[in-house]
């Protein structure tokens, strides 16, 4: 397994920040140049060493202005992206396939036409490849592929941080850049350049990270995504619990930011409108810039990836087994939530949790089960009934007991990693169906005596309503 890791600039003057842009300008003509010529059915089957050579004997290399090795890499990472949007279009065409005929052999080739890049003779395959694999265009211009023998990196003392030495667009001139990290990159670098600041990304095998060798719990577990919480498991324990003040404080600084802007816009138009345009202009340049909201936004990912990857290693500390829901699914409508909360639950990083759950745990060697959560929040686990739910509250409508819904949920997800009936993509309406099903069938079984039966043995974290 790979995985990416980013150093940032620290320090780096605005002279070495320019030439960076420059270069990345001109190799963002190049990248531009591959996908406008090649990003179609031109570009099927073709390698980026043929299109090097076609551009070194016709002239075409010569009037980029670059170094050789940087444009190449460039050339070298278009061509890769094209491929793979190309092959993840190749698998939505396969799912099709399957819809398309039950005859085994049209289908065998099919998938075989389509492995070996001839769908394009075949009317039924060029028709769905045109239908997911729509042409595009690139307009990166901030980016710079390093090989890995074309860089050097060294430090000014010992200890301290680390230097990168990069070719620059001057002939035997580097650019070298200050990293705020004491790791030196390795391999092919990626370099990113945002609001004066450069991102140096690179990969490495998941096995020579610390977290690798971490030890991992015993037994298994289920866990349910929130928005309080990053996760919270089916021992009731809360992990990632500063998720929602970071939203929540995020999404109202930007509520009021953009308010503000939104006044100092209206102000510039109406400067414009009257003529005045260099109030306008002036208004744009220093009171409009977006150098501090892209940082501010950087920060805020980087906190909430922090806190997010926190709780997954806390949560495969206790585990090696982590039942989850499927986070790729889409919310249901939030229109009767209210604005400020719908504004807030747009930022919820579902995406960054799936990330963290399955890097943590294939990188630590646990076992992740993803489930169907249909209905997970909503059925009380002590008797298997659809419940009550009001907000954090779940009452169970057969025999009174209240629950906290995430917990709830998360050992309701547990469960549904057994369950013959309901699968991963069962429809949620066929859920509902079933816990309805199951649940007038337990209503005919005897009730046991209450006298004899310790519902908190069974359910520690649960109270009853009385209690309330």
């Amino acid at each position: 397994m790979k995985v990416t890791r980013i150093a940032y600039s620290a320090g780096l003057n605005g002279d070495k920040y320019r030439k960076l842009a420059e270069q990345a300008r001109l190799l963002g003509a190049v990248r531009s140049k591959v996908w406008r010529e090649y990003g179609s059915l031109r570009g099927v089957g073709v390698r980026d060493r043929e299109i090097r050579g076609r551009w070194m004997s016709d002239g075409t290399a010569a009037a980029f202005g670059l170094p050789a090795n940087a444009w190449k890499e460039t050339l070298r990472d278009a061509v890769g992206d094209l491929s793979a949007l190309r092959e993840a279009a190749k698998a939505k065409v396969r799912k099709a396939i399957h819809r398309h005929t039950e005859d085994q052999d049209e289908r065998r080739r099919l998938y075989t036409a389509l492995r070996h890049d001839r769908w394009s003779t075949d009317p039924y395959l060029r028709r769905m490849m045109r239908r997911h694999w729509r042409r595009s265009r690139s307009r990166v211009s901030n980016q710079i592929v390093v090989r890995a023998d074309d860089y050097r990196t060294f430090r000014l003392r010992e200890g301290g941080d680390v230097w990168l030495s990069i070719p620059g667009l001057e002939r035997r001139r580097t650019v070298k850049i200050p990293l705020g990290t004491g790791v030196a990159p390795q391999g092919t670098l990626r370099l990113i350049l945002r609001s004066g600041r450069v991102e140096v990304h690179w990969q490495l095998d998941a096995a020579e990270m610390k977290s690798s060798r971490r030890p991992r719990g015993a037994g298994k577990i289920g866990v349910d995504k929130g928005y309080s919480e990053v996760l919270t498991d089916s021992d009731g324990h809360r992990h990632g619990v500063r998720l929602g003040e970071l939203l929540t404080r995020e999404s109202d600084h930007r509520k009021s930011k953009n308010a503000r802007r939104a006044s100092i816009r209206s102000v510039a138009s109406r400067a414009r409108e009257h003529g005045d345009f260099a109030k306008a202009e002036r208004i744009a340049r220093n009171n409009l810039g977006t150098v501090k909201r892209d940082r501010r936004r950087l920060r805020f990912r980087q906190l909430i990836r922090t806190e997010t990857f926190t709780a997954v290693h806390a949560l495969v500390d206790k585990a090696d087994h982590i039942v989850a829901e499927d986070l790729t699914r889409t919310f249901v409508s939030r229109n009767r939530l209210g604005k400020d909360l719908n504004r807030r639950l747009a930022a919820w990083t579902k995406g960054v949790t799936a990330e963290a759950i399955t890097n943590v745990s294939e990188r630590r060697g646990s076992a992740l089960t993803v489930v169907n959560a249909a209905y997970t929040s909503q059925v009380a686990p002590c008797c298997g009934v659809l419940g009550h739910r009001a907000g954090d509250r779940l009452d169970c409508t057969g025999c009174g007991a209240v629950w906290q819904a995430d917990h709830a949920a998360a050992i309701n997800v547990l469960g549904r990693e057994a369950d013959p009936d309901i699968g991963l993509w069962t429809p949620h309406m066929r859920v509902k169906q079933i816990i309805q099903q199951r649940s007038r069938h337990r209503t005919r079984l005897p009730v046991p005596d209450p006298s004899t039966s310790v519902r908190g043995a069974n359910h520690p974290t649960q109270t009853t309503r009385s209690g309330n």
